[in-house]
């Protein structure tokens, strides 16, 4: 039987799955009920991989950079997405380290929307 990644968030509201069916893969027992799912299963693909380098490298940044080809402010932004992803804050002193010309330059790379980065910009005056 093919296996296919479960979606992390429902296509019509953006609500979170809730898991009501599980199925042993080798004798194919069901057991119904409802199952909270991890916060990592609802990551992104880009997100998972970033997290999957984060740690092969124990969570250096400087390793980060060098293996992705990335900048400092970029590994930190990207890490901050994920923090926010996962349903958290990063912590405001994280937050203010990253200037706006960092959040311009990653619009710039394409690597956050407009809206991302009009909300970081947002989130660092509140601050």
């Amino acid at each position: 039987m093919a296996k296919y990644k479960a979606p992390g968030k429902c296509p019509v509201c953006g609500g979170k799955f809730a898991i009501t069916k599980l199925t042993c893969s080798t004798c194919g027992s069901e057991l119904s009920g409802y199952y909270e799912g991890c916060n990592f299963c609802t990551l992104s693909d880009t997100d998972r991989y970033f997290i999957e380098i984060f740690m092969k490298n124990r969570g250096s940044i400087k390793d980060v950079e060098k293996e992705m080809g990335i900048s400092y402010p970029t590994v930190r932004g990207k890490l901050d997405d994920v923090i926010r992803a996962m349903g958290y804050m990063p912590s405001e002193q994280e937050v203010k380290k990253v200037d706006n010309s960092d959040i311009l330059k990653r619009l710039e790379k394409g690597e956050i929307s407009p809206k991302e980065a009009a909300e970081m910009i947002k989130e660092r005056k509140k601050g």
